[in-house]
């Protein structure tokens, strides 16, 4: 079996593996694009992100992707479309993959291996690339704009530059301005090098540049006219950069990269090893311009995310295609021995993904969290009737609840906030406040509880 052979297979094992979390319960937020999905096809309004009734003033191009399965299969089937959804953004973020590393290497065995590299990363295939939330959509827009400007300053295609003009406008969509921030450490990269810079500053290009700038502003101002998103998205950044104390940053700076490292296991400790050991491993890495520049970009990216106050691992999901292709080539010049052992670890893990999605997760919900969203939704969908319903819980268990309420009660209205003055019905709560209502009923979810609240008429006699 050829070289190329031998990454397929590990690449098509481990996405065909991540199939198998479709029929598993609401894990976290999922119920979040769920809720949104739901009410954006009840309301006919593809625009806002709508949730509980209110506009959430986040993007919609997951839900624009969702919204046809989940109507195609059943909305009771709305989860297993948005996993689906990001199952396959995952997969063709290991495709674009190839495509950049074969068209910049010519070594097809080396971009099969990159491929396989990434969907074997730990948090890729154990959690982050089958989980229904947005971020491996957007890894897979962003890593796109960033190959794609990469590939067409190397190749001098001003077409390259147009379609990553549309992946970010896309990864805008998906999730706001932070796909332009890593377009932007590839650029400035890519300006380091004499040839790229003559293309990338000629005028064409730079009109291309200055358009993919102009779309959101677009979008905001004009599609959406005058109102809050952009406010929003401008103070969600900056709440970002104040640390909470300066105790807790040290901590965060500590254990950040010693985090990043676990979750790209098995690939992380065998390159670790290759560089600390291999002194010819690291002497080809030094020679290689494309390998100095991809590792640049991903220091970039890493590096500002390490240093923001607040920021999550997962944030890292579109640098980190980059970060396989690294270590791909970190283990070919390793030799034949290096890449045999990654792809036997790869195996392994794709193995250990397998009795987690059909072994430990199902039971893990069975008991502790998951069957009772349904079971508590089935429940309150009950004890409702035909009493108004509605929800102030913004909590994972609270979305979950919800979204699974939503489900059942179609063709009626998703739920949503109470009324400013509303004298009767039921409220799914994350507290029992006796201002908002008596307590009817509450669910134990994990460790969180769920509580229904009633008034008036809806309250049992």
């Amino acid at each position: 079996m050829t070289a190329v052979a031998r990454a397929g297979w590990l690449y098509a094992a481990a996405m065909a593996a991540s199939l198998t979390a479709l029929p598993l319960h609401f894990i976290g937020e999922e119920g979040i694009l769920a809720v949104s999905a739901i009410e954006m096809w009840y309301r006919n309004d593809w625009l806002r992100h709508w949730i509980y009734g209110v506009d959430g003033q986040h993007g919609t191009f997951a839900q624009w992707l969702i919204i046809p399965l989940a109507v195609l299969a059943g909305w009771e089937h709305v989860l297993a479309a948005t996993r689906a959804v990001m199952i396959a953004a995952t997969a063709a973020s290991g495709a674009m993959l190839y495509v950049l590393a074969s068209r910049l290497w010519r070594d097809r065995a080396l971009a099969a291996l990159a491929a396989a590299v990434y969907v074997t990363f730990a948090d890729v295939a154990l959690y982050r690339g089958w989980l229904g939330y947005r971020d491996p959509l957007l890894a897979f827009l962003t890593f796109s704009a960033m190959a794609a400007l990469w590939l067409g300053a190397r190749e001098r295609r001003v077409a390259w530059l147009a379609a990553a003009a549309g992946f970010l406008m896309a990864a805008f969509l998906t999730k706001g301005p932070v796909a332009y921030a890593y377009a932007g450490a590839a650029g400035l990269v890519l300006l380091f090098d004499r040839d790229h810079r003559a293309f990338l500053l000629r005028p064409l290009p730079l009109a291309l540049g200055a358009l993919a700038l102009a779309l959101p502003y677009a979008w905001l101002r004009v599609v959406l006219g005058a109102g809050g998103q952009g406010t929003r998205l401008t103070a969600e950044i900056f709440s970002k950069l104040v640390p909470e104390s300066l105790p807790a940053y040290a901590a965060k700076l500590a254990l950040y990269p010693l985090e990043l490292g676990l979750r790209l296991l098995p690939a992380s400790a065998l390159v670790a090893w290759l560089l600390w050991r291999r002194a010819d491993v690291r002497a080809a890495l030094a020679r290689d311009r494309q390998w100095r520049e991809a590792t640049l970009i991903a220091a970039l990216c890493i590096g500002a995310f390490w240093l923001a106050p607040h920021s999550h691992v997962r944030y890292l999901a579109p640098v980190l295609p980059l970060v396989a292709l690294g270590a791909a080539v970190a283990l070919r010049a390793g030799g034949d021995a290096a890449v045999a052992r990654a792809l036997r670890w790869g195996w392994a893990l794709v193995a250990m993904k397998l009795v987690l999605l059909l072994v430990a997760f199902p039971a893990y919900q069975e008991r502790y969290r998951g069957a009772g969203y349904a079971a508590a939704a089935r429940d309150i969908v009950a004890l409702a009737g035909d009493s108004p319903l509605y929800v102030t819980d913004a909590s994972a268990s609270g979305l979950n609840v919800t979204a699974h309420v939503d489900i059942m009660r179609l063709p009626r209205p998703p739920i949503g906030f109470p009324p400013q003055a509303w004298a009767d019905g039921l409220v799914i709560a994350r507290e029992a406040d006796p201002a908002l209502g008596a307590e009817v009923a509450r669910y134990r979810l994990g460790g969180d509880h769920v509580y229904v609240l009633c008034r008036g008429s809806a309250c049992p006699q």
